[in-house]
Formats: structure tokens, C-alpha cells, sequence
């Protein structure tokens, strides 16, 4: 090459690595019982770390879907077409279990084992984590019909991803969607619209618009409806049990920010036919499990964003120099990486924290159900919330060429927003906090027995426990105060679960600046004294 075009002082790419290895992920599976599941998370996490599997992942957001409404002579088809290589990242997740698989588990320890897949596979590409996630989360409100849940359910858990267009209870396995926004409501889903009139063969038929229905691919949908007992859940199939197609028709994709892998969709019900979940009139009451199961993945999701980003930067660091000496010697660059890392550690350690909650509860634990009623809203508000800024500090560590998207960092940064998004914006999941502590106080207390815990180890988090019960005490203009609340309530137990359980130095990092107030408001503003070395130590390739 000529002397103009020597390339130097570039950095190498970051593949085939165990995205696994991550000190916080691996802490949390064995603290919350699943320690037995590590050999797959870590095989999982080479996968997820080779460079098939990243190449994967740009193609399928390079080649977004597309709908087909009809076929060449006019004839409805509602089809939408995909990469090749979305149904590579999908049989994976499915053949990993990531799907609805450990709800046909008796293992304890099955659900924190598939958070720590979900929160590993999703570092390869996010899209395509939402039918997933959606078909883990449909089964709780699906067995509120049990005959309902006796055909679908083990075929929703089974382990072949079957793509395609057909009568579902002859697939080998099923994927599940979620159809409840519509356009004059929004998260206000008591103003939905939808109809659906009983027929004499206990099918409902539903007429109405969706505004927003996630992965309209899907085999099944759980959908929200006016029955004439009130605001329902039904279960609608894309074809039929006598094989012709429901009238479920696609009316356009959405053209999103991020997430465009993904396909979303205006539908309108023309008449399709549905099965009633649960009773009449609870609709919302049936379907909160599936919010609260996809929120913890919003969580888990926001979470692995972060941890990509923090390595991504200090790999970058590690490998580029500037004024003499590499990045990673930059003192302020070592300030700004030290404070993403503890940003994300402090998100996995409480994602795997509700992961274990929400086993849990799930097996009858009364106290766990009572705190995750609480800690699922309060983190969903502020770890997802917290996503965005940290992708673009991430993005900013590697200058221009994180601005490029051969670096990975812009579909970071434009997938960032969704999860704050998705089942409850910031204002709907403050909201929804301030609801556990007045209709479930159970949940206040069981919050305040697990931070409470970790008194006597800091005295910083010793004083923001203090605070924090005085503010529960204070309900003046407390829904104006509502985000003020869930961002200390997530602090405090961030803060006591590192504390408790993680990195000496990444605690004590993140009680001094979030707690004790010694820090700035952008990232890379930790106090003097912070042992950023150790801290950077945990992200560092």
C-alpha cells in the first residue's frame, strides 16, 4: 500500500470472545441458585461472541422486514418477509431455551438461567428478542384458560423454532405475539375500542384496529377487546383450527428509530376469531403477567445494552492511542469508562436480583412476589431509563468511529430508547410503583427488609435507606414526585444488592457518587480516590 494508506493506531475487532465472562452475570446466576446452568450460559456466550453470530446481527438490521399484503392476482397473504439470517438468531434463542421453554421446567433456577441467556444472545442482536420474549411472557396469562393452555402451552415451550405459515397445533413449535395499543389510547388500554361479540361455538369475533402489534409473524396473539362484559384477553391464531387464515390483515409496518430487525404493525381484526382468556370484564388483570415478564426483559435487555457498551469502549481504549499513550491510561478517559462499567454492573446485578424474585414467586413465595411487585415497576422506570446515556457515552469513547456504523455503537444508541418504551413509558411505570405501595403496602415492606439487609455496610447507603423511609412517609404531591421516588427507591436497592453481594470497588464507586453525592451529572465525573482500575478491570478484554 502507499505510505498514505498504512492504517495504524486502529483497533482490532472484538470477536470470538465469551460474552458470558462477565463477572456481575456469573455472581448473580450462582447467588440466585442457578450456578448448574453456567456451562450453557458460557457456550452460549462464545457463540454470541463469534463473528458469524455479530455478522448475523448487522445483516438482519441492514435487511429490515418487509410486508407483503397480497399476493401477484390480489389476494390477501399478510406475509412479512425477513432476513435469512433473523431465523439463524431465532432458532438459536429457541434451542437455547429462551422462548417459553422453562415454564415446562421443574429445575429450580430454570427462569434465572434464561434471563442469563436472554441477557447474553441479546448483546448479538436486540430485535429479534422481542418475539421471544413475548412468547415467555404469553404463558402465565394463557393458562388463564387452561384447556387454552393444555394445546398451546407445550408448543410454545418447545425447543424448534417453525417458521411459517399454518394451522398452529400441527407445528413443532410456536411463537407468540402481544396486540393490545391502539391509536386514540395509547397506554391508557382501558380506551380501546376493539369488539369482540360471543358466538355460539364460545369463540369471540373481533372488529377493530391495533396501533401497535409486536412481531405480527407470530404463530398466536394474546389481544385486548371490548366483550360485552368488558375490556377482555383473547388468544387469536393466524390460521385457524380448520386451516383457512383469521382475518388478522397487516395495514403497513412501522418505520422505528431502532429495533428494525423487529417488524411492528398496524393490523385490523376484520372479523377475526378469538378465545376468550380469563373472564370477562379483567382483561388487564389477566394479561399483567405477560407485562410483568417482559418487563423484566426490558430490564434484563437495557442491561446487556449497557454491558456492550462498556466493553465496546474499553476494548477501544485499550487499543488506541492519543497524545503518547493509550486511552485506557487517559485519566479522564479511565474516570468516564470506570463510570459506564459501574452503571452497567449495577443494572445486571439487579436484573438477575428480580430474575431470581420472580422465580420465586412464581413457586408461591409470598415475600419475593411482594418485592418484585415493587422493584419490577421502580427498576423497569430507571434502568431503562438510564439506557440511552449510557449508549451515547459509549458511542462518544470511540469518537467518530463510533459514529459509524461498522462500529455497532449507532444501532446501540437507536435501539436504547425502546426498552424505557415498551409495557410503560417512565411516567406509566413510576405510576404503576406508586399503586404497589397503595394497594399492596406488603410490598413497601418486603422492599424495605431486602435493602435493609446491607445496614451497617456503608454508611452512605445506611443514610439513603434513612431517606428513603422518610420519603414513603411523605404523600404530599407524591404523584408529582412519583419519578423523584423510583429513582431513589432503584438507587438504594442497586446500591445494597452491590454492596451485598458484588465488586468491593464497584460498590463503594457507586455508593460515593450515587448515593453520597460526590459526582457530577455526566458520566466520567466519579470522585477522586475511585479505584477505576479495578473497576475498568471487570469490562476489559
Amino acid at each position: 500500500m502507499p505510505p498514505t494508506h498504512e492504517v495504524t493506531n486502529q483497533v482490532p475487532p472484538l470477536v470470538d470472545y465469551d460474552v458470558a465472562d462477565d463477572p456481575a452475570l456469573l455472581e448473580g446466576l450462582r447467588m440466585q441458585g442457578a450456578d448448574w446452568a453456567e456451562p450453557e450460559v458460557r457456550e452460549l456466550g462464545l457463540r454470541a461472541g463469534s463473528e458469524r453470530a455479530q455478522e448475523w446481527g448487522r445483516l438482519v438490521n441492514e435487511n429490515p422486514p418487509k410486508l407483503r399484503t397480497h399476493d401477484r392476482v390480489g389476494r390477501r397473504v399478510d406475509e412479512v418477509e425477513f432476513h435469512p439470517h433473523w431465523h439463524d438468531l431465532m432458532e438459536v434463542a429457541v434451542s437455547h431455551g429462551l422462548h417459553a421453554a422453562p415454564w415446562q421446567q421443574q429445575r429450580q433456577g430454570a427462569h434465572v438461567a434464561r434471563t442469563a441467556k436472554f441477557y447474553v444472545w441479546s448483546q448479538v442482536e436486540a430485535g429479534h428478542t422481542c418475539p421471544i420474549s413475548m412468547t415467555y411472557s404469553a404463558v402465565p396469562a394463557l393458562r388463564h384458560n387452561p384447556e387454552l393452555a393444555r394445546i398451546y402451552e407445550p408448543l410454545l415451550a418447545a425447543s424448534s423454532y417453525d417458521y411459517g405459515l399454518r394451522e398452529p397445533s400441527g407445528k413443532r413449535g410456536l411463537i407468540a405475539g402481544m396486540s393490545m395499543t391502539e391509536k386514540q389510547g395509547g397506554s391508557d388500554v382501558r380506551a380501546n375500542t376493539t369488539r369482540a361479540q360471543p358466538s355460539a361455538d364460545g369463540s369471540y369475533v373481533l372488529t377493530g384496529h391495533k396501533w401497535f402489534t409486536s412481531a405480527p409473524m407470530s404463530d398466536v396473539f394474546l389481544t385486548l377487546a371490548q366483550a360485552p362484559g368488558g375490556l377482555s384477553c383473547f388468544l387469536l391464531p393466524r390460521v385457524l383450527p380448520d386451516g383457512t387464515r383469521n382475518r388478522i390483515h397487516l395495514q403497513r409496518l412501522k418505520d422505528k428509530l431502532g429495533n428494525r430487525s423487529n417488524a411492528s404493525a398496524e393490523i385490523e381484526y376484520d372479523g377475526a376469531v378469538g378465545w376468550l382468556v380469563g373472564e370477562e370484564g379483567r382483561g388487564v388483570r389477566t394479561i399483567i403477567e405477560m407485562v410483568n415478564n417482559t418487563r423484566l426483559d426490558c430490564i434484563t435487555g437495557s442491561a446487556a445494552g449497557m454491558r456492550y457498551g462498556a466493553v465496546r469502549a474499553t476494548q477501544h481504549a485499550t487499543h488506541r492511542s492519543a497524545f503518547g499513550k493509550p486511552l485506557l491510561e487517559q485519566p479522564l478517559m479511565t474516570n468516564v469508562l470506570a463510570d459506564l462499567a459501574v452503571e452497567a454492573e449495577a443494572a445486571t446485578t439487579v436484573a438477575m436480583r428480580l430474575a431470581g424474585a420472580s422465580e420465586r414467586a412464581i413457586a408461591g413465595d409470598a415475600r419475593e412476589a411482594a418485592l418484585r411487585r415493587l422493584a419490577l415497576p421502580v427498576i423497569k422506570y430507571w434502568v431503562c431509563k438510564r439506557a440511552p446515556a449510557h449508549a451515547a457515552e459509549a458511542l462518544e469513547c470511540l469518537g467518530g468511529n463510533g459514529y459509524v456504523e461498522e462500529s455497532g455503537m449507532p444501532r446501540l444508541f437507536r435501539e436504547s430508547p425502546l426498552s424505557s418504551i415498551w409495557e410503560g413509558s417512565g411516567n406509566v411505570a413510576a405510576l404503576d410503583a406508586l399503586r404497589a405501595m397503595a394497594r399492596e403496602p406488603e410490598s413497601v415492606e418486603a422492599y424495605l427488609g431486602e435493602v435493609e439487609l446491607a445496614a451497617g455496610a456503608d454508611a452512605r447507603l445506611d443514610a439513603a435507606i434513612a431517606g428513603v423511609r422518610q420519603e414513603l412517609t411523605d404523600l404530599t404531591d407524591i404523584e408529582y414526585r412519583a419519578r423523584r421516588l423510583a429513582e431513589r427507591l432503584a438507587l438504594v436497592l442497586q446500591a445494597s444488592l452491590l454492596v451485598r453481594h458484588g465488586d468491593k470497588a464497584v460498590a463503594d464507586a457507586f455508593c460515593a457518587s450515587r448515593l453520597g453525592g460526590d459526582w457530577g451529572i455526566a458520566f466520567g465525573t466519579l470522585p477522586t480516590g475511585t479505584d477505576t482500575h479495578a473497576v475498568v478491570s471487570r469490562v476489559r478484554w
